[in-house]
């Protein structure tokens, strides 16, 4: 895999995500989806809370697209998860976790746009070749991370330390 695409994937993830939870926290509530939990935590880095990024829990049984995905954006360490209405939690079950920080901020850049990330615009170009990861890459991708968790039926508080 060549530098670009190692740069351009991780970016990639972070603007999915952020697209999904706008748009499916935007919508109403799908009432054959089932019971979510709140799902909520913190990340740290080498002892320190991640200042931005992304966190998603990929469910390992059924595997995606026909498990749900729960997503959420990290501020200052702290996480909590969307998969249909905001905040709404997760499913119960086992989820590897992927998380994402870069020094791009896809949420700024997505206000600057309109809401709407073109992947072909120049500026967005430019500002993907000079982003760097902020966390380990492996935790990027549901294939490489080594983060897996089990969401159950009650309020979860899952908190994840990163290392290199």
């Amino acid at each position: 895999m060549n530098a670009v695409m190692k740069t351009w994937r991780p970016i990639a993830i972070t603007m999915a995500i952020a697209t999904a939870v706008g748009i499916l926290g935007c919508g109403g509530d799908d009432s054959g989806l089932g019971r979510r939990y709140r799902v909520a935590g913190n990340v740290t880095y080498k002892g320190e809370p991640v200042s931005k990024g992304s966190i998603a829990f990929e469910p390992t049984n059924p595997a995606p697209p026909a498990g749900r995905i729960a997503s959420g954006f990290i501020e200052n360490g702290a996480y909590t998860l969307t998969t249909a209405t905001e905040g709404d939690g997760a499913l119960p079950g086992e989820y590897k976790v992927v998380i994402s920080s870069s020094t791009v901020d896809m949420t700024d850049l997505a206000k600057k746009s309109g809401g709407l990330v073109r992947q072909g615009d120049a500026e967005f170009q430019k500002i993907v070749k000079n982003a760097k990861s902020l966390v380990p890459t492996k935790y990027n991708r549901a294939e490489s991370t080594t983060l897996n968790t089990k969401v159950e039926a009650r309020s979860n508080a899952l908190n994840f330390d990163l290392t290199d």
